[in-house]
């Protein structure tokens, strides 16, 4: 009998908070889409820490723009009078968030000489945690 209440108690607690767990999620697979991109360009091409960021994010925007809008905030209206103005909205949303990111690793790594894997990890972090928020004002359930 324990176990079928704490499991209720657990689906109820999921359900409260579907939006923030699958933005965790897909804010995981995007920030992971963001550093398989980096890395590359990064070590083994040998861009510089900001131009790897910029093609990281580029790519990164996009994957996110397409999972987040349907399976994190339920906006399932694909037509072009609804979708366009979304994704010119994420987009513009991003660019703040993606020149941190840029401007960051660009003076750390680039200048300052820190690592660009563990600097990568912790501007990650911030950038999740912005993009959240800002996210949450451009798709508004009707």
């Amino acid at each position: 009998m324990e176990v079928w209440f704490a499991l209720k108690n657990l689906i109820l607690l999921l359900k409260k908070h579907r939006e923030i767990i699958m933005y965790l999620i897909f804010g995981v697979l995007t920030t992971a889409v963001n550093w398989a991109v980096f890395y590359p360009l990064h070590n083994v091409y040998d861009f510089s820490a900001a131009l790897s960021k910029t093609v990281a994010w580029v790519i990164a925007v996009l994957f996110a723009f397409f999972t987040n809008k349907p399976f994190v905030f339920q906006s399932l209206d694909w037509s072009p009078k609804t979708a366009l103005p979304e994704f010119l909205k994420f987009a513009r949303g991003r660019i703040g968030s993606g020149l941190f990111e840029v401007l960051v690793m660009r003076v750390t790594v680039d200048l300052l000489c820190w690592n660009g894997n563990i600097m990568n990890i912790i501007v990650s972090v911030f950038v999740v945690i912005m993009n959240y928020i800002i996210s949450k004002f451009i798709f508004k359930r009707n």
